[in-house]
């Protein structure tokens, strides 16, 4: 750990702890929507691990790894809020289409159409896919509460900053496993393919889309569709 003058040696430090921002970079993007990227979650952890390796000091009477797990993670969170990952007019957004779809459901007794739900939205069919299209399918079993003014740094804190808000735990529950696979068997055949490959076959968008031989855009409209759905079949599980 230390170089030839006694010193800490930082780059030996860097790669043992590298794993952990790794680590810390998957249990966060779990929380968040598609379009945020794990490798720059990573990047931004590992400048948040220089930065404990610098200031760490073992006075302090913790561990290393927990000192700089908080650094790490309070990197990311910062990165997060910086960047607007998610802007509270794209939350508003998403709670507008699942409130449509929840209530045509109700009126319907079936899936609702995208142009049913336009219609319902008060817009255009062109104008709702354009806003399936920016809010990019926020996270499938998460787990955000959707019945307030959700402020940014509020939901960061609460869900993404949380160790224990893992939305990964609710999945590990049977009953929850049961009411989402059938929720998924539900879903109109086109929405239904694109998580199937999406998160079944790990295919990335433009895989998806040569296969069903739409735009890459198309399928992101198709995946947000699908999740709005899906967080409506789950809501009150």
């Amino acid at each position: 750990m230390y170089t030839a003058k006694g010193q800490l040696d930082n780059n030996t430090l860097i790669r043992q702890y590298s794993p952990l921002v790794r680590r810390l970079a998957h249990q966060m993007i779990a929380k968040l929507p598609a379009n945020v990227e794990l490798d720059d979650l990573i990047q931004v952890g590992l400048i948040g691990l220089t930065d404990a390796l610098s200031r760490f000091d073992t006075a302090q009477g913790v561990q290393f790894e927990t000192f700089a797990t908080q650094r790490i993670r309070g990197a990311m969170l910062d990165e997060l809020r910086g960047s607007d990952w998610m802007s509270r007019g794209s939350r508003r957004q998403q709670r507008s289409i699942e409130s449509a779809v929840h209530k045509l459901e109700q009126k319907l007794g079936r899936a609702p159409q995208e142009s049913e739900i336009a219609q319902e939205m008060g817009i255009s069919l062109a104008d709702y896919q354009e806003m399936l299209s920016k809010v990019r399918g926020t996270q499938l079993v998460y787990l955000e509460d959707i019945s307030g003014d959700d402020d940014s740094d509020d939901y960061l804190d609460r869900h993404v900053g949380d160790d224990t808000a893992d939305p990964m735990s609710m999945l590990r529950d049977h009953r929850m496993r049961e009411a989402l696979v059938e929720a998924i068997k539900n879903l109109p055949e086109r929405e239904g393919y694109v998580m199937s490959m999406y998160y079944e076959h790990d295919m990335n968008l433009k895989e998806i889309a040569a296969v069903l031989k739409v735009t890459e855009s198309r399928v992101c409209q198709l995946h947000s569709q699908a999740i709005a759905r899906l967080r409506v079949k789950l809501r009150d599980w």
